[in-house]
């Protein structure tokens, strides 16, 4: 029996536009004090700078304020508490589906990251056995494997696209791991998949007033475009598993024959809508983390000396266990990961919108309000991280984790919408930047300042250009990847 997902959501913007104008002024009671009337000047300084913007918000109204982006008033929640309340506490007071990415259903259709209530439960129990720690070993060989092909492009004295190239790589690993396709095939050769998410995804680095119209050459019809062309290759391959009944290790494989503990399970659809957003997922966040921590890495080159100087100690020049990248054996690199998804974390805001009308530190929000944690503005708020624009991994010793307030960190999610990908992604970026430090010294040209744009998550704006060094203590390439 297949599993009953939610009812289509109406594409047409002028009509969500119009409910959205009926939501707010039927409120029950008054939004949250802040910037409520029209002004397309704060509309358009979100779109290219909104961390400092709810920073300064935060400072003027505390940790629960109301602006108005472009047509509608948005309530915003920022700091521990609030992200406890959106995320565990009050969860199910707020829906993802009707927020401000409900857009991205158009490309992503009904996969984890889009849907919620009881299809979100069942869907995640089903999909949970794919994430084991055994299929994570499992991913490891194809993880090594690709990372070294890719490491042999890097050559000593030359400059790359760091954020490009490691778009690239962890894409193929997402092929390979998750979907079971080998990237070097005709057919996978055919279709440029980085490049079609890259388009798809513009749509929300697009203007807001752009983002309205419908058409073939629109940010909306290009995103459609490209999403189409990638439904060819997934639903080759679906097709394909189901009336040959090969299998393998992959995800892919095992969404096709996964079922919950009442046998419900998933249909063609609903897998394809799984393993686009894990396609999504799977490349898009490793490949922020990676380019943001050697970013940093370059900027404070006595870091990645004492991470270089941990491999030398704890690896001797072999390639990392399954076990010590799963597990995270190599604290150094353990705390540059965890301080680099708190100054940077990729899915950088949860846009929700409320069920019924609820309080929360003394102010009433009204029920059908959009509401949205932030991620990267939690992580930025100085009585929480002191000097949050400081790299500091220090933060994330043991004892100082352990000292945190419920709620303080929060790069994946928290409670039933936690990232189910969380440790795969973990484990990729581990080894990515443990092989990458093995072998070279990575820095940053005289020249380069770092922007950052916000889509569904924040990246580079211009890509990260780098200088190559090799790493005087280098180990021979040829050292095999571990069993």
């Amino acid at each position: 029996m297949a599993l009953i997902g939610p009812p289509a959501l109406n594409t047409n913007p002028f009509v969500a536009l119009l409910n959205d104008f009926r939501d707010e002024r039927a409120a029950s009671v008054p939004f949250p004090p802040g910037e409520t009337r029209f002004s397309m000047a704060r509309t358009r300084r979100f779109a290219k700078e909104p961390l400092p913007m709810l920073i300064e918000a935060y400072e003027r109204f505390g940790p629960v304020f109301t602006l108005r982006v472009f047509h509608g008033n948005v309530v915003f929640m920022l700091g521990p508490a609030a992200n406890h309340y959106i995320l565990v506490s009050h969860a199910s007071n707020f829906l993802w589906r009707d927020g401000h990415f409900r857009e991205l259903i158009g490309l992503m259709g009904d996969g984890l990251l889009t849907i919620d209530g009881d299809f979100h439960r069942r869907s995640r129990r089903i999909m949970l056995p794919a994430f084991h720690h055994e299929h994570l070993v499992a991913s490891v060989e194809a993880m090594l494997e690709e990372i070294g092909q890719a490491l042999e492009e890097l050559k000593p004295e030359a400059q790359i696209d760091l954020y490009y190239w490691t778009r690239r790589l962890a894409l193929r690993v997402a092929m390979r791991a998750l979907f079971g396709v080998d990237p070097d095939s005709e057919r996978a050769r055919s279709i440029d998949a980085a490049g079609l998410f890259e388009q798809a995804l513009s749509y929300y680095s697009s203007d807001y007033v752009l983002r309205i119209l419908r058409g073939p050459f629109t940010p909306w019809g290009r995103m459609l475009r490209a999403g189409r062309k990638l439904d060819r290759l997934i639903y080759s391959q679906i097709s394909h598993r189901r009336r040959t009944g090969e299998r393998g290790q992959d995800i892919l494989s095992l969404l096709l024959d996964a079922h919950d503990e009442d046998g419900n399970t998933l249909t063609d659809v609903q897998v394809r809508d799984e393993v686009m957003t894990l396609l999504f997922a799977g490349h898009d966040t490793t490949t922020s983390t990676v380019s943001f921590m050697f970013y940093e890495l370059a900027r404070q080159p006595e870091i990645a000396a004492r991470l270089q100087s941990e491999q030398d100690t704890q690896l001797a020049h072999r390639q990392p266990t399954p076990s010590q990248l799963i597990s995270g054996e190599l604290p150094e690199l353990e705390m540059v990961l965890e301080e680099t998804l708190r100054k940077y974390p990729p899915a950088w805001v949860g846009p929700r919108r409320s069920i019924e009308p609820f309080e929360f530190e003394g102010y009433r929000v009204p029920e059908r309000a959009f509401v949205n944690y932030s991620s990267w503005a939690s992580h930025h708020l100085p009585d929480v991280f002191p000097e949050p624009e400081a790299f500091r991994p220090e933060r994330f010793t043991p004892e100082a984790r352990a000292a945190m307030p419920k709620g303080a960190y929060v790069p994946f999610g928290a409670g039933s919408r936690t990232c189910i990908g969380m440790r795969f992604g973990q484990l990729e970026v581990r080894a990515i930047a443990t092989l990458i430090l093995s072998r070279f010294t990575l820095s940053l040209p005289a020249d380069f300042r770092l922007e950052i744009r916000q889509m569904p998550t924040i990246s580079p704006r211009r890509g990260l250009p780098m200088l190559i060094g090799a790493r005087a203590s280098a180990p021979p390439a040829e050292v095999s990847a571990a069993a």
